[in-house]
């Protein structure tokens, strides 16, 4: 067993470090297709990213949490789907997983005020990744490294960290049968557990922008824009 466990931790590893690397190249959200989801679908009353700042923080939580809900429905289907293939459709699955995963933390720092236009904007939006596999990235390697090195490692560390954690979950695959259910139940809750450390990344950088610009507020020294601005 402790062979087999082996086995699929390298499986797991190598199919996330894929699928991490083809959504940081790839799939990818739009902001403005998204910005004008969140005013028509989510009736969030902004013109741009910087007006959720003026938002009450409960409302944003609130997309936020359908956000997250949405990605594991999502996660659950493709699941249910490729789980009917037991352990050998592990490693398609976890391509597509991190895919949804990727863009469910992608919108969820778009909702908190957060863009990844720029390469430092990038960065961030990766440790937000490495944060929600429960991986500690040190300021350090930011500074030290250029955006296009710098993500490869946290991808590597990300995959090294969540495939010993993923394979506890996912050895039940190998359960004829049940697989599908259980690929389901699995996909379900691995978007669900990053999507709601992603969301307290998020939401904590968030709340310091905001105490940051109250206190330049009162010192005079800047103008919080509107929500309709």
């Amino acid at each position: 067993m402790a062979e087999q466990r082996s086995w699929l931790g390298r499986r797991v590893e190598t199919a996330l470090v894929k699928g991490l690397t083809r959504a940081y190249s790839h799939v990818r959200v739009n902001p403005e297709k998204f910005l004008w989801q969140l005013r028509v679908a989510y009736r969030v009353p902004i013109s741009g990213y910087h007006g959720v700042f003026s938002l009450d923080v409960g409302e944003l939580d609130q997309v936020a949490d359908e956000i997250i809900r949405s990605g594991m429905k999502l996660a659950a289907v493709e699941g249910a789907g490729f789980g009917l293939g037991g352990i050998m459709t592990i490693v398609p699955d976890l391509g597509i997983l991190s895919a949804i995963t990727m863009r469910t933390i992608q919108k969820l720092s778009l909702i908190y005020g957060f863009e990844f236009n720029t390469d430092e904007e990038i960065a961030e939006l990766w440790i937000a990744a490495a944060s929600a596999a429960g991986v500690d990235i040190s300021r350090e390697l930011i500074e030290k490294e250029v955006v296009n090195k710098f993500v490869p490692k946290v991808i590597q560390r990300i995959a090294a960290k969540a495939s010993g954690e993923v394979v506890e979950k996912w050895a039940g695959r190998m359960i004829p049968l049940a697989s599908s259910a259980i690929g389901a139940g699995l996909n379900y809750w691995f978007v669900k557990a990053w999507g709601a450390r992603a969301k307290t990344h998020f939401r904590d950088r968030h709340l310091l922008l905001r105490e940051r610009s109250r206190r330049a507020i009162e010192d005079g020294h800047l103008e919080l824009p509107a929500a309709s601005d």
